[in-house]
């Protein structure tokens, strides 16, 4: 993947983080919801159509932004943390070179496809 794009998903993972400091929530809870989005992969025991779009949803980046912004305009911190997961999650995907998945399969993403497990 280009250096600039993992650049721009770094800024994105700083700002998810960002963001997260202006809840009121213990570090903790950060680090323990992070890897919870990854949950979606179950979605493949049921295909790679069916795996790919639960994972795409979970993973979509608009899909945070919106729970973050209705959350906000719910005051609801706890829709804004979903929200600021999500996004940091899926941007901290992207960083790794783990993009939305193609329905052939789990390793097809719009990063290109993933190699032995990683995609540097």
């Amino acid at each position: 993947m280009n250096t600039i794009i993992k650049f721009e998903e770094l800024g994105f993972m700083l700002l998810g983080i960002y963001l997260y400091t202006l809840l009121d929530y213990s570090w903790w809870l950060f680090l323990v919801l992070f890897l919870i989005p990854d949950i979606s992969m179950l979605g493949y025991t049921a295909g790679n159509k069916m795996g790919a779009y639960i994972y795409n949803f979970i993973h979509h980046r608009g899909i945070s932004i919106l729970l973050y912004v209705t959350g906000g305009y719910m005051e609801s911190s706890l829709v804004q943390l979903a929200g600021i997961i999500l996004f940091a999650h899926s941007t901290f995907d992207r960083l790794l070179g783990y993009g939305l998945k193609y329905k052939q399969g789990f390793r097809f993403t719009h990063l290109g496809e993933i190699r032995n497990g990683w995609k540097p």
